[in-house]
């Protein structure tokens, strides 16, 4: 799957070496050498994804972050030194959809270059709506409208909403969630999904007390209630 990408990377070496791995895999790489310059780029070429290193000049990675989920459903794999999991997941609660850890070997990271581009291009174009209590989901058009209003949700978000009002009661552990979102080969931490339901409980004002959309099944995982 090939695919239009910015990479946000001050170290040259390793935007060299990165770049080389996209464009073996077919890829159209632009190279940001700083964060204004990875937002313009953003902004300007509309890229299928945004490879965006947290340690940026200028504006790091964590403000282009939060700048662009206020205007943009980019997704975002974010490169981070930070070694501890709430480091790490800091950039998923301002919208990242997935992160790396360095070092990392590029291997791995195409790999979640590839899963990324798997689940954002491929969509699906179902004239039919899912109505789930407040919610309205389009699949075809990726939209969500709760009690008429627009949700923004990234794509890592809508897919785990999908999957779990596609198949209400049914529980989903969190490793069944990420393999239904991110392929069956993501090899991530359980807490990134739990950042997504977090996310999502936010954007759609769902009291985790009071359930409407999204049940935590203690010491198991999530599930949509029951209609």
């Amino acid at each position: 799957m090939k695919g239009r990408i910015v990479l946000a990377e001050d170290d040259p070496n390793q935007a060299k070496i990165v770049k080389l791995y996209l464009e073996r895999e077919g890829h159209a790489v632009v190279v940001a050498d700083n964060g204004m310059v990875a937002l313009e780029e953003v902004r300007r070429r509309e890229p299928d994804l945004l490879i965006l290193d947290v340690m940026m000049p200028k504006l790091d990675g964590h403000d282009v972050c939060r700048i662009l989920r206020a205007e943009s459903e980019v997704p975002i794999l974010l490169l981070t030194a930070r070694s501890t999991e709430d480091d790490m997941l800091i950039g998923l609660d301002l919208g990242a959809d997935d992160y790396v850890t360095k070092p990392y070997r590029p291997r791995e990271l195409m790999a979640r270059v590839r899963a990324l581009l798997r689940r954002t291009t491929a969509r699906p174009q179902l004239d039919q709506t899912i109505t789930f209590a407040d919610l309205v989901i389009d699949p075809g058009r990726r939209t969500v409208t709760v009690d008429g209003e627009p949700a923004e949700l990234t794509a890592a978000e809508f897919d785990v909403l999908l999957t779990l009002v596609g198949s209400p009661g049914i529980v989903f552990t969190r490793q069944q969630l990420l393999e239904s979102v991110m392929g069956w080969d993501y090899d991530g931490l359980d807490r990134t999904m739990d950042a997504h339901i977090k996310n999502l409980r936010r954007k759609l004002g769902d009291d985790v007390r009071k359930p409407r959309y999204i049940a935590t099944v203690v010491g198991v995982g999530y599930k949509a209630p029951d209609a």
